[in-house]
């Protein structure tokens, strides 16, 4: 059976999130149930990691299985006439080896958290973006996150329910700056790993945005993330202002 690569980008504000659930809407059932539009199905794809509710993505990869050969551009374009009106788009296709895993075969995600600091209500980026209604220090908030790059056991900032088998893992970068945009000005947290735990993103984000505040000094970072203790987080960013950016590979099948 051929095997097909999909990058894919959606807007998680309809979604229960990635995964497929029995009751509720799912970025994967719709993208499972315009696959069987196409051939019969079912059908059950892998995507590269599992967003969760109201989580959007730029760049989500998953893989297929097809029983028949598909030119890739067909394929995409097949697909997103039968997505409509979802908010999900398929942005390219390729065909790839029968070994090749959306999840297995990645050696990097990238992930981009939004905070807009102004007091009037958001319009244009309602949905996509955690508003709040005060200065942040972007100084300090830089200071703490100095202190969760690199390996280290994040039980703290992973949520309860997580299913990794361990909470140990290596944080590649956490950039943060500040982006003046038409909207106002804009706290950005580029986020980079191999892979991430259950709601590491949004722990980390809400636990800077304490230190943005001054709520809490940098150093207390450190010292909730040496303690291994998920009562010890900050509060939880909201989903909206997340999105999945990239997924890397060490051969990229859409290069």
């Amino acid at each position: 059976m051929p095997r097909y690569a999909l990058r894919i980008e959606y807007d998680g504000g309809p979604f229960s999130g990635w995964q497929r659930q029995a009751d509720h809407p799912s970025v994967q059932a719709a993208v499972e149930t315009a696959l069987a539009h196409l051939e019969p199905g079912p059908h059950t794809i892998a995507a590269a990691g599992r967003t969760d509710a109201g989580v959007h993505a730029r760049g989500q990869v998953c893989h297929c299985d097809l029983t028949r050969e598909w030119d890739p551009f067909r394929l995409s374009e097949a697909l997103n006439y039968h997505l409509k009106p979802a908010p999900v788009a398929v942005v390219a296709a390729q065909r790839v080896g029968a070994d090749w895993h959306a999840r297995f075969s990645a050696r990097e995600r990238r992930y981009l958290y939004r905070i807009l600091c102004r007091r009037a209500p958001v319009t244009m980026e309602a949905g996509l973006v955690w508003q709040v209604k005060y200065a942040l220090d972007l100084d300090a908030m830089r200071a703490g996150a100095e202190q969760l790059v690199g390996l280290h056991d994040f039980t703290t900032f992973r949520s309860v329910t997580c299913q990794a088998k361990s909470p140990v893992k290596t944080l590649d970068a956490l950039d943060i700056d500040r982006v003046d945009t038409d909207a106002g000005p804009e706290i950005q947290f580029r986020v980079r790993a191999r892979s991430f735990l259950h709601n590491q993103v949004r722990s980390f984000v809400g636990t800077l945005e304490r230190v943005g505040t001054g709520a809490w000094a940098p150093d207390r970072v450190g010292t909730v993330l040496r303690a291994q203790d998920r009562a010890a987080c900050g509060p939880v960013a909201p989903p909206q202002g997340l999105a999945l950016m990239s997924v890397g590979y060490p051969d990229d099948p859409f290069a």
